[in-house]
């Protein structure tokens, strides 16, 4: 509860000195150009169809045409108009007028004084819809090879009773089995084969469920509801990193984000002591909800415990918050230390040495993610400076925000943006570090850019055409980050037919040989196979299949001994290698023309969109 408290038969209680802003009824923060808070509230006792404006009404017959005009556009997508820039380049112009509407919408509720947070509440789940809910609403089958990847680890559990049998790395998912061990469970419950079937939801369902503690922290903060719907729109228009599959990361974000939000609405920063907190500190059955969340996070990922005690510990700096953040940070301290000296101890000692010398090469760490355009398609460049241009906007804002929004350094903000530096400069993480500091900062990046869009009084609809203007920028560049690999993230059925040949209908033991890692369910009945991606070998090697594409790929065919391999060359790999560049232009087609024209291969699966060739040393095809 935001502003002065009473309490019957008490009178007023006393503000502390450690409010985050002076209190106001609409919760925004002073409105600094005037040095006071705004004072409107909307009349006590009347529904809100009573209260409504012009504004109101005209978002709530808005928001239905928008959505029609979604779903009608979807009717006319052709998948195989995707190009270099993949589900852009297929999506019709119907779908971009929908979206375009939906932020006009949107921007006409931010303009009224008595929109009700029912009506921003359903723009911002058709939001979510329209930008995650389009491709699993378009696609026959799963998207993203890695959450492929995952399916088959939940499936490798429930085929050998929790364990994870080691093969190629695999042994990693027994350290961390907490997501897992969840899908296996709900398997189990529910009877299904498979995690396949919602998993293609797992996007819509991350966002919508991520919904709720970015709602409790930006409430935590105020209680203006443009400032809170507009922050919120704000963070779901430029959250382009795309790591919201089915995956570990997702879960525990989400988890992450819940721990943050617990112990942001008790902090005496973010808003008056709570009757429930007495003294300022944690009610018994909450702290225990935080240390059972902390517990999940820990036993499921290991980048994201470090992230959650970099946040932490930033939030116990001020003294008037350890009483909060303190045990929330030692619990996450000594249940951290506890797993990875347990349970993951194979892999922090086998990657010890690593961690330490990254801590050496901070600059290399943090630009690893970005140095990776050299032979990258065109499209890709011009994308990946979108994001860029999107990321480095998102900063300079909140940035300005914290200089100009003077109230807001009062806040939790400006700890819960700076938290993932440390983390990015001590370790490239694959050189996804930086990506993934800019997607744990951007819910409090997105809440202080809010502060400058979004003023208080009558200024906001003198504003709104700016504020329209920015945020079309922002949603604009979210969709090319987000769609313009559509070619190698999507597959089709006669794909998923090829690796499933390739998976269970070949000799155990068998090699499968891939050019790159597009293929969607690579990775089932991993332990009865090997796995060799022409990608993931060493510099030599490359350059020998560049060379000579069948001579390069003895070394590989070895592998097998007298069991026989296979070569699968499908639509996704050839997008994959065309837009990141990492095999020189033409190999493909080199590849699978070398392999048709060979007496040792021959092909055993052919579709559309995928081939698979075999070779059996054992029948005369002697390439050894």
């Amino acid at each position: 509860m935001n502003g002065r408290r009473r309490s019957a038969g008490l009178g007023k209680v006393r503000e502390p000195t450690s409010a985050a802003f002076p209190p106001t009824t609409n919760g925004a923060g002073p409105d600094e150009s005037h040095g006071a808070p705004h004072k409107w509230a909307p009349p006590a006792g009347r529904p809100w169809f009573r209260r409504a404006g012009p504004a109101t009404w005209a978002a709530f017959v808005v928001l239905p045409a928008s959505v029609t005009l979604w779903l009608l556009s979807l009717r006319h997508v052709d998948l195989d108009a995707m190009g270099d820039l993949g589900l852009l380049q297929a999506l019709p112009v119907l779908f971009w007028a929908a979206v375009g509407l939906l932020l006009l919408g949107f921007c006409v509720a931010l303009a009224g004084r008595r929109t009700p947070h029912g009506c921003f509440a359903l723009y911002v789940l058709a939001l979510i819809g329209m930008i995650h809910a389009t491709p699993p609403l378009l696609y026959h089958e799963l998207r993203y090879s890695w959450a492929w990847k995952h399916v088959a680890v939940v499936d490798a559990m429930l085929r050998h009773k929790g364990e994870v049998p080691y093969a190629g790395g695999f042994d990693i998912y027994n350290q961390w089995p907490g997501f897992f061990q969840l899908n296996a469970l709900i398997l189990r419950a529910t009877g299904l084969e498979s995690p396949l079937g919602y998993a293609v939801w797992a996007q819509v369902l991350a966002n919508v469920l991520m919904l709720g503690p970015i709602l409790v922290i930006f409430r935590s903060l105020t209680t203006d509801r443009r400032l809170i719907w507009g922050a919120v729109w704000i963070y779901y228009s430029c959250a382009w990193v795309g790591q919201d599959y089915f995956a570990p990361q997702a879960f525990t974000f989400l988890l992450c984000a819940c721990v943050i939000a617990l112990v942001v609405r008790q902090l005496p920063s973010s808003r008056l002591p709570r009757p429930d907190s007495p003294g300022g500190g944690w009610p018994f059955g909450r702290l225990v909800l935080v240390l059972v969340i902390e517990a999940a996070i820990v036993s499921s990922h290991q980048l994201t415990p470090l992230m959650m005690i970099s946040a932490l510990a930033l939030l116990s700096f001020p003294k008037r918050n350890r009483r909060i953040a303190l045990p929330a940070l030692a619990g996450a301290v000594v249940l951290t230390v506890a797993w990875n000296a347990t349970v993951a101890r194979p892999y922090v000692s086998e990657n010890l040495g690593s961690f330490v010398s990254a801590l050496t090469r901070p600059e290399a760490n943090l630009w690893s993610g970005l140095s990776r355009l050299a032979d990258a398609a065109p499209s890709q460049v011009m994308v990946s400076w979108i994001d860029r241009g999107l990321s480095g906007g998102v900063f300079l804002l909140a940035a300005l925000a914290l200089l100009t929004r003077k109230w807001t350094r009062r806040t939790p903000l400006l700890p819960l943006v700076l938290f993932p530096l440390p983390l990015a400069l001590v370790n490239a993480y694959g050189g996804e570090m930086i990506f993934r500091a800019y997607m744990f900062a951007l819910p409090a990046a997105a809440f202080l850019i809010a502060t400058l869009l979004m003023p208080s009084g009558r200024r906001a609809q003198a504003r709104m055409p700016f504020v329209a203007v920015l945020l079309a920028a922002m949603l604009g560049s979210l969709f090319f980050g987000y769609y313009s690999k559509e070619g190698m993230n999507h597959f089709s059925r006669d794909e998923v037919a090829a690796t499933r040949y390739v998976t269970t209908k070949t000799p155990p033991g068998s090699v499968i040989i891939s050019v790159t890692f597009a293929a969607p369910g690579l990775e089932m009945q991993y332990d009865r196979h090997e796995r060799a991606e022409i990608t993931e070998e060493g510099l030599g090697a490359k350059r020998l299949l560049v060379k000579d594409p069948l001579t390069g790929l003895e070394p590989l065919l070895r592998r097998a001994g007298n069991k026989p391999a296979y070569v699968l060359l499908n639509r996704a790999q050839y997008e994959d290698v065309h837009l990141n560049g990492e095999m020189p232009p033409g190999f493909m087609e080199r590849l699978e023309t070398d392999l048709a024209g060979s007496r040792d291969f021959t092909p055993v699966f052919r579709s559309d969109d995928a081939v698979v060739y075999r070779y059996d040393p054992t029948t005369g095809g002697g390439r050894r």
